[in-house]
């Protein structure tokens, strides 16, 4: 039997990359699935290459309003939601020295008060019993030069699952982090070749990671096979922090 058969799942900033791997992922494990994106065209095209399972919402989750409006329309479709996953993030380098208030206040905007605000305004949708995915970073412990913002920004949704983890435990909650190593994305396509080469040189498996991959780490999460992981850190880097 599919792992996700007759369940509800949203994934936020699923239109693309990652997150559209893993909304791809939970349509064929038979979960009925909710994709977010900033662009409704883009958002609503990303959908329809799914399958007839996935539905596209239009909502910028750095933005409340957004995130009051979606919450009310899936509340008034009777969503109840069985997984969420958080995606949406950003990256950029500004090394010690350089560093701006829009550098630091856009990376935490959206990797971390946005984050915290989407759970916070959808959580009561969730299921008892559900899971909370949240797609963080291997540069939560690793020390990366020009990235020290977005490496902190990445160590906070670290923490952030340990404490929702305790907090939505009487709910039977799980909180977890899945967190990828360098990834071949199509913004990753569009780096240089010295660029690439540099970044897959620590990695002990040779290669970037697939964005498939990393759909079957919160795979794993969502369903019952991941039933007895709670406020853990899924790292999908093919090594490359783990030694």
């Amino acid at each position: 039997m599919a792992r996700l058969q007759d369940k509800t799942a949203l994934v936020i900033g699923g239109a693309s990359g990652i997150g559209a791997a893993i909304a791809q992922r939970f349509v064929a494990e038979g979960a009925r699935t909710w994709i977010t994106g900033r662009n409704a065209e883009q958002t609503e095209a990303a959908a329809g290459q799914i399958g007839t399972s996935c539905h596209a919402e239009r909502a910028d989750p750095g933005v409340q309003a957004d995130l009051d409006a979606l919450r009310e329309r899936l509340r008034a479709q009777g969503v109840q939601l069985d997984t969420l996953v958080v995606n949406a993030g950003m990256s950029g380098p500004a090394a010690l020295g350089s560093i701006t208030d829009a550098h630091f206040d856009g990376i935490f905007g959206l990797n971390v008060r946005a984050l915290v605000f989407t759970v916070q305004t959808l959580l009561p949708l969730m299921r008892e019993g559900g899971s909370i995915v949240l797609v963080g970073s291997i540069a939560d412990i690793k020390g990366i030069p020009a990235y020290s913002i977005y490496a902190a920004s990445k160590a906070a949704v670290r923490s952030l699952a340990r404490s929702w983890t305790v907090e939505l435990a009487p709910r039977g909650i799980r909180v977890n982090v899945v967190s990828p190593g360098p990834t071949d994305t199509a913004m990753m396509a569009a780096t240089s070749e010295e660029v690439r080469a540099a970044l897959v040189a620590p990695i002990p498996l040779g290669r970037m990671g697939r964005p498939q991959e990393v759909a079957s780490a919160a795979l794993f999460l969502a369903s019952e096979d991941g039933s007895y992981v709670a406020g853990a850190e899924l790292c999908v880097d093919g090594g490359m922090a783990q030694i």
